[in-house]
């Protein structure tokens, strides 16, 4: 293959060709001998010819599954080009080895480039993830962590840097991240309020879900898309009515949020709103849609293989995203939800309605009082999430690779 590989790396020195016309093949999957052999001719390209390249591998990993460029992209991450850096690692964004921790630590604590330094904040936090599921050891996860909250305790970073912080930080679901998040919610930049939003959803906690709930009728369109997104990742089941409503938003990336967050809640009425999507005259939305019905089956069909196990003791389901049992989320999956509270003792909680259409009545004053003093934002016990007491038999069940499979991708389709 050494062969192939150096045919290979002289097409790419030639110039005259584009490199998208180049089987770069030979270039995947790298074994130690041949990275020497592409770091040397790397560095012998020209920046513009390292630009291309390096965009041209990014994509065609995101198109190709057999084209593993790990090896390579991570040559790149020393390069000279800040877009390079920057790209070399969203295009190490399935790369899960814990050697990539360390320098990507680096790089948010060192690199000059803010772009680099936010990318690099958001590549650590699958690191994070990855600890609080088990798969990787508890050092590297917990050196992700560390080099994340070093970053946001540098308050010269710039905003485009620590809300990327935030948004990684927030599958950690400490006590802290709960001010830190509520501290972002009522930040005066725009773009520091919509990463609170995307955070609430990440974080899989239920105290977050009223102020979820009031933002899918905000006046922004970036706030409503990250809260359609976080109603989904929440499973707000009092949130179906809202997102149904969403479906003719006139922005058409909160749309087709809504509709793949219908997908994530499930129910009946839910499917019944996507189906409707499936046959309509907008073609994106309809993709949403189905792409939403395959996983409100798919999720329906595993919660019926949970409810059928015949085992002694029903499996325990753990709070989505985080793994862990904080702020006693650990339920065993034969409840049919999260709320065992009587709606009755907490007046200070919204009452969704699926069969009301005006969700506008909202008292946002009592909703979105924070008192940096509490651990909540409100008086709301933490086993109440809002749900309305109708339940839906296709609620869906947490499922921790089909969450990491999620988060992916989430990152490609948010905005900016």
């Amino acid at each position: 293959m050494s062969n192939k590989l150096t045919s290979c790396l002289e097409l790419l020195a030639d110039e005259s060709r584009p490199v998208r016309t180049i089987d770069l093949t030979d270039i995947s999957d790298l074994s130690r001998s041949q990275v020497a052999l592409f770091h040397t001719a790397w560095h012998g390209l020209r920046p513009a010819r390292r630009l291309e390249l390096v965009t041209v591998m990014v994509e065609q990993a995101e198109t190709n599954i057999h084209l593993i460029f790990h090896a390579a992209l991570r040559v790149c991450l020393t390069d000279s080009d800040a877009q390079v850096r920057r790209l070399a690692i969203e295009g190490l964004w399935e790369d899960e080895r814990v050697s990539l921790v360390q320098p990507l630590s680096d790089l948010l604590a060192h690199d000059p480039a803010a772009d680099v330094r936010a990318a690099a904040a958001t590549s650590l936090g699958r690191f994070v993830l990855l600890g609080i599921l088990g798969d990787i050891a508890e050092e590297p996860a917990r050196q992700a962590e560390d080099a994340l909250r070093s970053a946001w305790q540098r308050f010269d970073e710039p905003v485009s840097v620590r809300r990327r912080v935030l948004e990684s930080l927030a599958y950690t679901n400490t006590t802290d991240l709960h001010a830190l998040i509520g501290d972002a919610y009522y930040s005066d930049d725009e773009l520091m309020r919509q990463s609170a939003i995307f955070a609430m959803g990440r974080s899989a906690n239920p105290r977050w879900n009223k102020i979820v709930l009031s933002e899918l009728n905000g006046p922004e369109a970036a706030m409503r898309f990250e809260a359609a997104e976080a109603a989904g990742e929440l499973t707000i089941r009092a949130a179906v009515q809202p997102l149904i409503q969403r479906l003719d938003d006139p922005d058409k990336d909160v749309r087709e949020a809504a509709a793949l967050a219908l997908g994530k809640i499930g129910g009946p009425t839910a499917r019944r709103a996507l189906e409707t999507l499936v046959a309509g005259d907008d073609e994106r939305l309809a993709e949403a849609a189905v792409e939403a019905l395959e996983e409100l089956t798919f999720n329906s069909d595993h919660r019926d293989d949970v409810l059928l196990d015949d085992s002694d003791k029903a499996p325990m389901r753990r709070n989505r995203s985080s793994g862990s049992s904080d702020d006693g989320l650990l339920v065993s999956a034969d409840d049919d939800d999260f709320d065992d509270t009587d709606d009755s003792e907490d007046s200070d909680d919204v009452d969704w309605d699926d069969n009301e259409d005006d969700v506008d009545d909202v008292d946002d004053s009592d909703d979105l009082d924070w008192d940096d003093d509490e651990d909540d934002i409100d008086d709301t016990d933490e086993g109440d999430d809002g749900y309305d007491e109708e339940t839906d038999e296709d609620e869906p069940d947490f499922d921790a690779e089909a969450s990491d499979k999620d988060a992916r991708g989430a990152e490609r389709r948010r905005r900016s």
